[in-house]
């Protein structure tokens, strides 16, 4: 079972970049799938969440930023990050489980190799 996340990149302040996490050795349709993101010296934290059905969560501090979709078809997840800011330069995971907390990055047991995103000021 892989996660492969890409689509990180360096972006100015206000740009915008999709992340894409492509699921490969089982079917994931079922799952619930996140990203979460770490920066230097902080724990890693919830950002977004989407669940089989398509119902997203999101952490406060993207909401009406970002966007979370899957395409159960091609087993990936996307997160469109829209008017990005300095403070959301991290590297971006995803995840993957069957019924974790959402926001509870110990409670997934399948894990992306993250990808870098820097937001210059």
């Amino acid at each position: 079972v892989q996660l492969q996340a890409s689509g990180g990149g360096l972006v100015q302040a206000g740009g915008s970049l999709r992340l894409s996490c492509a699921a490969s050795g089982r079917t994931f349709s079922t799952y619930l799938m996140a990203w979460f993101r770490q920066a230097p010296g902080k724990e890693r934290e919830f950002v977004a969440a989407i669940n089989w059905t398509g119902s997203p969560s999101y952490a406060d501090s993207v909401k009406g930023r970002f966007t979370i979709s899957r395409d159960s078809a091609k087993n990936t997840v996307y997160l469109q990050m829209n008017s990005l800011k300095p403070e959301d330069t991290a590297v971006y995971y995803c995840a993957a489980d069957l019924a974790p907390t959402y926001y509870s990055a110990r409670t997934y047991d399948y894990w992306g190799q993250g990808t870098q995103v820097t937001v210059s000021s």
